[in-house]
């Protein structure tokens, strides 16, 4: 007798049949076929749904799956990130959600597979990350709390001028308030820049910056031309510690973004490569999303300073009780019988003496204590 092939629903069918019939109980039917008493009473359920159609495989893929992307998600996402290559996809898609409100956007990691795929994600060397234990981070509570300016480096343009981008931001917002490309770091360049931000957002309460030049000098207290003009506006000026970049961390991490999407590669000339400077700071406050600022541009965020500028600068007042002296041309004071050197940057600026001991005097400028004199030897002591 030749063997009889059959199908899994026909032998689903003669279960049924079975148990129809009433010969055996539950536990013996299934025994016999070789299934569980929950397959078993499945079947059942089937059949009394839809009869013999019910009886078929059914596909076990999910009714719908959250991770697939339709093909115009996929084309509007990998279109903004060749727009914009240096974000990720966290990035990308807080930027995409409030211009294409109707589309359904998937998932971070999702979105991140499909560039991956797609070819648009350039593999990375993964650097390890060091909290430095001596930071100390800026606090602020609102916009122009604290300024942070810094230079990103040097570079040639592709005419052979030297470029050096000045970079100058709003600690509170990240709002990036200049970057200008000078010929060099002096401060007769820098100044102008800082003159024009003060017009235009008024002053803020600090700056805070490097050790570098223009910004301070070996001299006492590290004073500059240029940090002795914000002290007289009543600007506190932050430096950091030497070699310590992570406590200016946001400003540096907006360098990195700079230096990705505006000066690699140099442009042609100084006046093109402004241009792309120009154009990074409008993409930077009014479109790209910022993680700190839970993904809101810092235009949003970001308000004129109430302390408005004029361009004059107000007169240094003292305590009553203090000696008053002016520097001379020559960074000079006179001092009992003797000339005391205190800075060339106070040039015609008035200092304040107050006696604080014995013999021994305080040197202020503005409400910044410089340094100590002794009367017995006249040497200035920190």
């Amino acid at each position: 007798m030749p063997w009889q092939e059959t199908s899994p629903v026909d032998q689903r069918e003669r279960f049924i049949q079975d148990h129809l019939l009433d010969l055996y109980t539950m536990v013996e039917l299934c025994a016999r076929y070789g299934v569980s008493r929950k397959t078993g009473y499945k079947w059942l359920d089937r059949f009394d749904e839809a009869g013999r159609q019910g009886l078929g495989d059914r596909s076990r893929a999910p009714h719908r799956c959250p991770h697939r992307i339709t093909s115009e998600v996929a084309a509007v996402i990998c279109a903004a990130r060749r727009q914009h290559p240096s974000w990720g996809p966290a990035k990308l898609l807080a930027w995409l959600r409030p211009r294409h409100a109707a589309l359904d956007w998937p998932a971070v990691s999702t979105a991140g597979d499909l560039l991956a795929r797609r070819g648009l994600v350039k593999k990375r060397r993964l650097r390890r990350h060091y909290q430095h234990p001596g930071v100390v981070l800026p606090t602020t509570t609102q916009p122009n709390d604290l300024w942070t300016a810094d230079f990103k480096g040097h570079f040639r343009t592709r005419d052979g001028i030297y470029c050096y981008p000045l970079t100058i931001a709003d600690q509170h917002t990240r709002y990036l308030l200049a970057c200008h490309g000078l010929l060099s770091t002096k401060g007769h360049g820098v100044r102008p820049v800082f003159d024009r931000l003060f017009r235009e957002y008024g002053l803020p309460r600090a700056i805070r910056t490097d050790n570098g030049v223009p910004f301070a000098t070996t001299g006492i207290h590290g004073l500059s031309q240029l940090n002795v003009w914000w002290l007289r506006l009543g600007i506190q000026h932050q430096r950091i510690l030497p070699a310590q970049p992570q406590q200016n961390g946001a400003h540096e991490r907006m360098h990195k973004t700079l230096k990705g999407d505006a000066i690699r590669p140099p442009h042609s000339t100084l006046v093109t490569q402004q241009r792309a400077f120009n154009a990074f700071r409008r993409l930077y406050n009014d479109e790209r999303p910022h993680e700190a600022l839970q993904d809101r541009p810092p235009a949003t965020l970001y308000r004129p300073s109430p302390r408005a500028y004029s361009g004059a600068l107000p007169p240094v007042e003292y305590p009553g009780h203090f000696l008053v002296k002016r520097v001379t041309n020559a960074g000079t004071i006179r001092f009992g019988k003797r000339l005391l050197f205190i800075a060339n940057a106070l040039k015609q600026h008035p200092v304040g003496l107050e006696a604080v001991d014995d013999g021994i005097w305080s040197i202020h400028f503005c409400h910044v204590l410089l340094s100590r004199v002794d009367e017995r030897d006249y040497i200035i002591r920190a």
